[in-house]
């Protein structure tokens, strides 16, 4: 074993959790024309659950409507080597409670892709899994 390897240490969900808080874009991954498809989304943290904005005309608006879904955000320190990766699996739904929609509005969210309007998609997590990588040195 190469003492100078990093070593990965598990993240249990809460800190998982905290994590994603201190990045703002992310990845999802669906399902599109029955192939896996990842693409980059800005998202926020509303208590446990991710929320999402998505572009009306995007290929995302028609694939989440209550599908499971993984998502995943990371951070990495190159020069360091080390950083960390989470990645949650559950299933997203569109919001449609209108009070709802005006609390995300006022959140300032947007989509990845323009600053219109869009839907918002809530992924609530089934599956909350995450690793630290530690420099070694």
């Amino acid at each position: 074993m190469n003492a100078d390897a990093p070593t990965l240490r598990l993240l249990p969900a809460g800190e998982c959790l905290r994590r994603l808080r201190s990045v703002p874009v992310g990845r999802i991954a669906y399902t599109k024309s029955a192939l896996p498809a990842v693409e980059p989304v800005k998202f926020a943290l509303d208590g446990r659950h991710i929320v999402i904005r998505i572009d009306p005309g995007s290929a995302l608006a028609t694939a989440l409507h209550h599908t499971v879904v993984a998502f995943e955000a990371d951070y990495m320190d190159h020069e360091h080597h080390c950083g960390w990766s989470v990645t949650i699996v559950g299933n997203a739904h569109e919001v449609v409670d209108h009070r709802e929609i005006s609390k995300l509005r006022a959140s300032g969210l947007q989509s990845w892709a323009s600053a219109g309007d869009g839907y918002f998609f809530r992924i609530m997590p089934g599956i909350v899994t995450g690793q630290e990588m530690l420099d070694a040195r």
